[in-house]
């Protein structure tokens, strides 16, 4: 715990056997609480790893829901926990969970509700061997993104996060996309209901083994990153009213 909150790690999972351990043996379990991994109906063993390695929770997809999917059943299963902070670590061990510490304390001290780890401030992203074309995709997309938004962040396309249980429990991520969009979506929910948003500095790794996703997948992901941006830019403009930015009721 962090001045009294519940810490709680969600990892989603797919085909991450390999990498699994690495990640998991970097989290400092002297503030974390519990780790959940989801597993995306996997075509290894990656259930077995997390079992041997001592996650006590695990939930397994006999259907592969996608990785926006997987978030809502890690989010879900966070917030039965009790979870007070609930920080999202890829398993592929292309982010560093060292960071843990730092993100946590962010929103357990009540500065932030949402704490992104970006690949873009300082030099993560090339140092860390992202392809070049990703980066200036990256950098093209953020750059529209902030225009349309009328907020600034160096990036919206890390899958480094952490959020505090309020937020979950305001903003509505069940009418989200399943796929890699998701992420984005979420962020431009968050956005539109006034929550502040910190980044920190995240060191990064391409590597034979990490989780990437293909040119026609980038592509299209890209494509749902600008349509999501629209929809908020007509959203907060008073043009349009989308399903996604009605927060719960309390």
């Amino acid at each position: 715990m962090v001045n009294g909150k519940k810490i709680v790690v969600v990892m989603p999972a797919y085909n991450a056997s390999k990498t699994l351990g690495d990640t998991f043996n970097e989290i400092d379990f002297s503030i974390v609480d519990e780790v959940v991994l989801v597993d995306d109906a996997s075509k290894d063993n990656t259930v077995e790893v997390a079992r041997n390695i001592g996650i006590k929770h695990i939930i397994r997809h006999e259907k592969n829901l996608g990785y926006g999917g997987n978030q809502k059943s890690c989010y879900k299963k966070a917030i039965e926990l009790g979870a007070d902070v609930i920080i999202m670590v890829h398993p592929d061990y292309q982010y560093t969970p060292k960071l843990i510490p730092s993100m946590a304390y962010l929103i357990s001290n009540g500065l932030y509700q949402c704490v992104l780890g970006s690949r873009i401030l300082g030099k993560g992203a090339l140092h860390g061997g992202m392809p070049v074309y990703k980066y200036f995709s990256n950098r093209l997309l953020t750059f529209i993104q902030n225009l349309l938004t009328g907020y600034k962040l160096s990036e919206y396309h890390t899958g480094y996060r952490a959020f505090s249980r309020e937020l979950l429990e305001r903003i509505n991520i069940e009418v989200n996309s399943n796929d890699f969009v998701f992420d984005n979506q979420m962020l431009s929910q968050i956005i539109y209901a006034n929550y502040e948003i910190a980044e920190i500095t995240c060191p990064t790794k391409y590597f034979e083994g990490a989780s990437s996703i293909n040119f026609s997948r980038s592509v299209k992901y890209g494509l749902g990153v600008l349509a999501t941006s629209l929809k908020h830019f007509l959203q907060r403009k008073g043009l349009a009213n989308y399903m996604i930015y009605n927060l719960k009721r309390n």
